[in-house]
């Protein structure tokens, strides 16, 4: 048998697993490394994050990145080379933070990549009758990160969430569920990345299979994308300055919630191919604001990320919810779009899961981290008796070092 299979079998039975968690989400900042202590599996997880960084991208990186994101048309020989470059990439930053943290690599059971994706099409959003099915697309090859690290990696998540009638994203109700539920209070994890989506956790002891997720719109994709058109020096507007002092501009923030993603049912899910730089265009050109200044855009935008979350959660909940929403990704750190959150969810209590003991910043790397280590050590999770809809499995596949 196969040293590693049989290395395999052993971290399964092991009480706890050492798992680094890799993430690389859609505003294409760095790598999120999350070194992680997971003891047990299924509602009796625990979790001890041990260290965690970003590491940033160079430029060069988000520039290759770029090339294929979210394009419908890419050069084939790029996007062919950028698979195992990236593997390798991240590969060799696992390696770097390692030796940082004075950890050797024989320490580490496993790695749970992530990858990047680079395209994102479901069903409802590309509408191709000849593929009638969901697909995604995430680059960063797990052969390449267990071989250069030596150590087993689990990646390409999305797809058997897909292969089980799932849309493939968001997947965070399945960690939150295991991690973050509560005996005392409704949850809603709200993680503002370049997409915004919620997970909503019912009290533990009460149905289960109430929890899901779903997308509700631009995070801070578009906010991202206008500043670096406007401003080439700055790679966001940070802490909001720039929205804070410009003005919505009520016809133009119509227009961008005309679209009927904002209207259909949750869950849902979406991504930047949709909500790029052309919708927002789009709506300039037909309210003739292409010329608004790029404060008043901003405003305008994070106003429109608000709404987004806020008609998500009414559509789920009805009107004046009373949850208690904990916020993770980049979005938390906006002071602006933090207080457009909270005019539109008055009955809410607005959070980071800073609150809950886990570091906003490090959330989505720990949840992969917590799916290697059911798709390893537990049995199938299931949350598909309820809206989420989708059977119980486990995601992740195998790359092995040798």
């Amino acid at each position: 048998m196969n040293p590693y299979l049989i290395r395999l079998a052993q971290i399964s039975q092991q009480p706890s697993r050492r798992i680094i968690g890799l993430m690389s989400g859609t505003s294409l900042d760095g790598l999120d490394v999350a070194l992680c202590r997971v003891q047990g599996h299924g509602p009796g997880t625990q979790l001890e994050l041990e260290q965690f960084t970003t590491v940033p991208y160079s430029n060069e990186v988000r520039e290759r990145i770029r090339e294929v994101f979210a394009r419908e048309q890419v050069s084939l020989e790029h996007l062919t080379l950028l698979h195992p470059w990236l593997g390798r990439l991240h590969a060799h930053l696992v390696l770097e933070c390692l030796r940082e943290w004075h950890v050797p690599a024989s320490e580490v059971d496993l790695i749970a990549s992530h990858g990047q994706t680079i395209y994102h099409a479901p069903q409802h959003q590309h509408q191709r009758p000849d593929f009638p099915l969901n697909a995604t697309l995430q680059l960063g090859d797990g052969d390449h990160v267990a071989v250069l690290t030596g150590i087993i990696t689990l990646s390409d998540f999305r797809q058997k969430h897909i292969a089980g009638g799932g849309e493939g994203a968001p997947l965070a109700a399945y960690g939150d569920y295991l991690l973050l539920s509560s005996a005392t209070e409704e949850r809603l994890l709200l993680n503002l990345g370049g997409i915004a989506n919620f997970t909503y956790l019912p009290r533990t002891g009460q149905d289960a299979s109430t929890a899901f997720s779903t997308d509700t719109g631009p995070g801070n994709t578009l906010l991202d994308a206008t500043v670096r058109a406007h401003r080439p020096a700055l790679a966001y507007d940070e802490d909001g300055r720039l929205a804070a002092a410009g003005h919505v501009h009520l016809g133009l923030l119509a227009a961008l919630l005309e679209h009927p993603f904002f209207s259909a049912p949750v869950p849902k899910t979406t991504g930047p191919e949709l909500f790029s730089p052309a919708y927002l265009y789009r709506a300039q050109q037909l309210t003739a604001t292409t010329a608004l200044g790029l404060e008043d855009t901003l405003a305008t935008l994070t106003e429109c990320s608000a709404l987004g979350v806020a008609r998500a959660v009414t559509q789920a909940f009805g009107d004046r919810p009373e949850l208690a929403v904990y916020m993770s990704g980049g979005g938390a750190h906006n002071p602006t779009l933090r207080a457009a959150l909270q005019r539109h969810l008055p009955g809410c209590s607005l959070a980071t899961t800073q609150a809950l003991g886990m570091l906003p910043d490090a959330k989505e790397a720990i949840l992969f981290a917590v799916l290697a280590n059911e798709a390893v050590a537990g049995q199938p999770v299931s949350l598909g008796a309820g809206r989420q809809r989708v059977p119980a499995v486990s995601m992740g596949k195998i790359s092995l070092p040798g």
